[in-house]
């Protein structure tokens, strides 16, 4: 019983990372809506929009590995989207 009050009153931070990665999730969700909309329903623009599509499913995924990269490099921190994590962590040792 203890242990439901304690985390009960720990507020949960979220931080910077998980924020873009729920709008990232949220975005490709919706690209993935929009395309499937675009291919049920056919108009003009639907060649447009495929491709206007298939470019941010791609982009949106690397501007989020971009932007965490960034993170880590300005923090001094190691991050999933190190090139070599292994060698930062003997670094320390």
């Amino acid at each position: 019983m203890s242990q439901d009050k304690n985390t009960q009153n720990k507020k949960t931070k979220m931080t910077s990372k998980q924020i873009f990665a729920i709008i990232g999730i949220i975005l490709l969700v919706l690209l993935y809506v929009v395309t499937l909309f675009a291919a049920i329903f056919d108009s003009s623009d639907s060649h447009a929009l495929f491709a206007t599509c298939l470019l941010a499913t791609v982009a949106i995924p690397l501007l989020i590995w971009i932007y965490t990269w960034m993170f880590g490099k300005l923090t001094n921190r190691s991050t999933f989207a190190d090139f070599h994590p292994e060698e930062k962590e003997n670094e320390n040792k």
